[in-house]
């Protein structure tokens, strides 16, 4: 079980010297600083193939320590080794990072842009890069609109689904406004061609589903209080679309509490599934509030049955504790539902559960895998967990690990498989111990899956290569120890499976190592600090950290 801010900080013996866990992590790369995952169930033989899509981001405030030391998009592998770190690729916040196809190439994408985590919301525009890890093309919706973090979704390899949050001007008083709360959202989504940009589709919100239809009312401003637009009452909130292979759409609208199908010729509401108008009687385990991430998985020969996947988050509310919240359930659970437009009922096809009861105020998703296990994202919680179709846990882990793992959320979680070829040179450095006259010589290729074998030569001045030896790939990086100091410069190659050369690295001279201060693990302890929360304000190496009831 995942144990509260002060058991799992104080009854494990929490060193301050853990707060620099993100670092020292690479000698070839100590410029990155990627999650440290805390896996408490190691992924079994069951699992599906492929590596782990993520992209975790700290909930307290900017500058607190907590969360990731570096957010980014990553690729980590289940036994949680780094594959690529996305650091400094996407600008200022990426989200929503997962690998697609596009007109037959394997491509990466993720949002990038602002971030409004008070009102959750994003603004910016959607990144590809290609598999060297290249930027190729950037899309942003059409029609004058403001693309929003929470969708974009390949259809077919040529068209993307994106979500648009767009405040207008409305008459708020049979919701209870007053004169001066005049903003709402017209929750809307576009599908647009990814090569022109052209628009094919558009939705409104406004224009099918009532303000009546919202969960959480104007006041007190839970979904914006539409006092401005950056303030307007969000009623129905899209947080995901999807299309069927008949030109349909499905859509998440989270502060209705409910997934609407569109006829994607007329734009009307096919049926609605939950919610305050919901067209089917709901079967055990089905109801679902505040859910992410609706997906058509399949459909009955005869058209009337349909199966869609979401996460169910069954919880808003404040990610501190503070404020008021909304709890449908006691825990967060992936869902597998089938609706049935015949007799219109809707039953649980499967639930799936988190193992340590998590409650996921915001964000989420469920994938369904090709080999039928399902990987469910906790959002808020940050965590994953991989599940066997009959429910069982095969994988689950956190996104950090000690103070940098408290508040880590993540939106979207994905297993996909990948295969990159960085354009960027491989990493090298080489460290001279002077205590035990040996030399470590270390390597890595940030992106890179095809290395199997690293081979490692000293340089003479000439330019001649004597093998030092050779060093079999298992991790991000590689290292290969030498008996003995006075190595003048190396270089190394990287070999694929076939033993053909890939790369070469540069060709550098040996450096002097530096040791990492360990500090006296028992005599160590937390400076006192004013403060009212569990731990109070906590400064260490000139660094402020938080416990949870500071904020």
């Amino acid at each position: 079980m995942r144990l509260p801010f002060v058991v799992r900080v104080l009854a494990s013996g929490f060193l301050l010297s853990d707060f620099t866990q993100a670092d020292w992590q690479y000698k070839s790369r100590p410029d990155l600083a990627p999650p440290k995952l805390n896996i408490t169930i190691p992924a079994t033989k069951d699992v599906e193939s492929g590596y782990i899509f993520i992209a975790p981001f700290a909930g307290y405030p900017e500058g607190t320590h907590h969360g990731p030391a570096q957010a980014a998009p990553y690729i980590f592998t289940d036994t949680g080794d780094l594959v690529w770190s996305g650091f400094t690729y996407f600008s200022i916040w990426a989200t929503n990072f997962q690998a697609a196809r596009y007109k037959g190439k394997d491509i990466l994408f993720s949002f990038e842009g602002s971030h409004n985590a008070a009102y959750g919301h994003g603004h910016g525009h959607t990144t590809f890069l290609d598999q060297n890890y290249e930027t190729i093309k950037e899309l942003r919706a059409g029609n004058h609109r403001l693309t929003d973090k929470h969708e974009f979704h390949i259809i077919n390899e040529e068209t993307a689904l994106i979500q648009i949050y767009h405040p207008v001007p409305y008459d708020l008083a049979p919701y209870g406004g007053s004169q001066e709360q005049q903003w709402i959202v017209d929750a809307r989504f576009q599908e647009i061609d990814i090569e022109t940009g052209n628009i094919l589709f558009e939705w409104s919100s406004l224009e099918h589903v009532s303000p009546h239809e919202a969960y959480l009312p104007l006041n007190p401003g839970q979904a914006g209080s539409g006092y401005n637009s950056s303030d307007a009452w969000d009623y129905f909130h899209i947080n995901s679309v999807d299309k069927d292979k008949e030109g349909n759409y499905l859509i998440s609208a989270r502060d209705a509490n409910a997934v609407y199908k569109i006829n994607g010729k007329t734009s009307e509401v096919i049926w609605q599934l939950s919610g305050k108008s919901s067209n089917f009687t709901m079967g055990d385990q089905v109801e679902f509030a505040f859910q992410h991430h609706a997906r058509f998985i399949s459909k009955s020969a005869d058209g009337t049955k349909e199966i869609i996947s979401l996460y169910d988050n069954s919880a808003h509310g404040t990610e501190s504790g503070h404020g008021h919240e909304v709890h449908f359930y006691k825990y967060s659970r992936g869902k597998i539902i089938e609706v049935d437009t015949e007799t219109w009922t809707a039953k649980i096809v499967q639930a799936f559960h988190p193992p340590d009861d998590l409650l996921s105020k915001s964000q989420g998703s469920t994938q369904v895998l090709p080999n039928g296990n399902v990987l469910v994202n906790w959002g808020s919680e940050g965590a994953i967990t991989e599940f066997k179709s009959d429910g069982t846990p095969i994988f689950h882990f956190y996104m950090d690990s000690g103070y940098l793992g408290l508040g880590v959320e993540n939106y979207r979680g994905f297993r996909y498989n990948w295969t990159g070829f960085p354009n960027e040179a491989p990493a090298i450095v080489a460290l001279q111990d002077k205590d035990t006259e040996t030399t470590s010589i270390y390597v890595s290729w940030n992106g890179d899956t095809e290395t199997k074998t690293w081979r490692f030569y000293e340089v003479n001045d000439s330019g001649h290569r004597s093998f030092l030896g050779q060093a079999k790939r298992e991790s991000f990086e590689t290292e290969l120890q030498l008996s003995r100091a006075g190595v003048r410069t190396v270089q190394a190659e990287a070999l694929d499976a076939k033993g053909e050369v890939l790369v070469d690295t540069s060709v550098v001279k040996p450096e002097v190592l530096v040791r990492k201060f360990e500090g006296k693990k028992q005599d160590q302890k937390i400076p006192k600090q004013k403060g009212d929360g569990i731990i109070p304000w906590l400064f260490f190496e000139g660094q402020k950290f938080f416990g949870p009831d500071d904020l």
